[in-house]
């Protein structure tokens, strides 16, 4: 939330006190005009605080002052209660890939619709949808739909378990795996309750001492190729293969949490780096834009939960194979979004990332975007980021300042800086996108400390 600062004498400070001062005195002046111009989404954010705890059901939608009250979405576009229109770079963090009124997935879905919902029984889609799947990612053999991915990767951590007979569950600093499995920057009172073993990302020697140490009671590394959640940060082709070399020598089950990260090449970045890891995470955009989940893997992993076998293991949920999703998510994976779409996209996504930071450098601010293809953050800083140790810790306000200065420029992205790019997305707005970002540097780039 916004603050006053309080001044200091000490003269040594007097630089830094200057800069927040300024950064306070614009941010103050955003809030002014985000309240001036988003009236509604307070008065609604006020009303939700009564039903919901600070009027909220999830968490990384909030921000400060308030967020902004969505009612409606075509294409890359979307409006608020005060009917403010902004360009969406979020992409609902990766699961909008195909924007907001794609035809060919909203064909499937009245199709499905019509035809019934709720039905109680296995459904065509779901086969064909499977069957893509597993051709499209090398490390599925067989796979199990659910609900999200924290579910996912619950079930996957399960299945690890219990094939090894072992306890604990090795991640990694920085990692988000979903709403019980939180690690950015710390162990969540919230997260389920396994035996986590915590490393540093993209720290090859660290990390295999870990698992030396550890390696009779790990039943599974849990890894994403790229940390989302930590910002965007790629893991490193010897980090990962190290970990694959690892976990075959030790007996130890590999999974990718491709929750986010499926979506940067035709089969993932398991396919983009050459390694393939014994189970794979799934979520976000490939549900069409509907709920889902999924995890999959070698078939003596997912064989476990074959119920023809004597001692399966059960996996229930209501709507893990809900038409709907199955639907959506068949027409968007199958012929929406082909290999060369991927690869499309992502090119596209990469150039765009290297034109950011090209402006950035031009104006000479410490900041910087990471990430791959179509996924990227940015952070106030030059230092290189490996792992969120690496993250330099920046004043609160200035991280809001960008924020809001995105919003009343009419681009739609995640307080922390995070956007991910949907196929909608046109020249227009990745041009405007650009320009505001300038206007940005050369406004409030002198404020910002080094």
């Amino acid at each position: 939330m916004y603050t006053v600062p309080s001044l200091h004498s000490n003269a040594s400070m007097m630089n830094t006190q200057l800069a927040k001062i300024n950064i306070d005195t614009a941010l103050y002046s955003s809030i002014e005009q985000y309240c001036a111009a988003t009236p509604r989404s307070r008065a609604h954010f006020a009303r939700a605080c009564t039903a919901m705890p600070g009027g909220n059901t999830r968490t990384v939608l909030h921000y400060d002052p308030y967020p902004v009250t969505i009612v409606k979405g075509a294409g890359c576009m979307i409006w608020d209660l005060d009917d403010n229109q902004y360009a969406d770079f979020l992409g609902e963090y990766s699961a909008g890939l195909y924007g907001h009124s794609n035809p060919i997935i909203s064909a499937a879905i009245k199709k499905a619709l019509d035809e019934g919902i709720v039905l109680c029984a296995p459904n065509p889609y779901e086969v064909d949808l499977a069957s893509l799947i597993c051709d499209r990612f090398p490390s599925c053999e067989r796979i199990r739909f659910c609900n999200s991915g924290t579910e996912a990767n619950l079930m996957a951590i399960s299945a690890a378990r219990v094939l090894t007979g072992r306890s604990k569950i090795m991640v990694f600093d920085g990692a988000y795996h979903g709403g019980v499995f939180y690690f950015a920057g710390h162990h969540s009172p919230a997260n389920a309750p396994f035996e986590f073993i915590i490393g540093e990302f993209n720290d090859t020697q660290k990390s295999i001492d870990v698992i030396r140490k550890y390696h009779s009671n790990i039943a599974a590394i849990l890894v994403e190729p790229m940390q989302g959640g930590g910002g965007c940060i790629p893991g490193e082709t010897q980090f990962i293969g190290a970990l694959r070399e690892a976990a075959d020598k030790h007996g130890i089950v590999l999974i990718f949490d491709e929750v986010m990260t499926s979506r940067l090449s035709p089969g993932g970045m398991q396919q983009k780096l050459g390694i393939t890891p014994d189970m794979t995470t799934f979520g976000k955009y490939m549900g069409g834009g509907l709920t889902f989940g999924c995890f999959g893997g070698r078939s003596h992993i997912m064989d476990q939960f074959d119920p023809r076998q004597p001692g399966a293991l059960p996996h229930a949920g209501t709507f893990n194979n809900n038409v709907l999703t199955m639907a959506a998510g068949l027409a968007g994976l199958r012929d929406i979004y082909t290999p060369a779409k991927a690869i499309a996209h992502n090119r596209r996504g990469d150039e765009f990332r290297a034109q950011l930071n090209k402006t950035i450098s031009t104006h000479g601010v410490p900041m910087v975007v990471t990430g791959v293809g179509s996924l990227m953050c940015f952070h106030f800083q030059r230092k290189p980021l490996r792992r969120i140790s690496d993250k330099i810790i920046v004043d609160p306000n200035l991280v809001t300042l960008f924020h809001l200065h995105m919003l009343l420029s009419g681009f739609y992205i995640a307080d922390r800086g995070y956007i991910s790019l949907s196929l909608a997305l046109e020249d227009e707005q990745y041009i405007e996108f650009t320009t505001a970002l300038a206007t940005f540097l050369q406004r409030y780039g002198s404020l910002i400390a080094e």
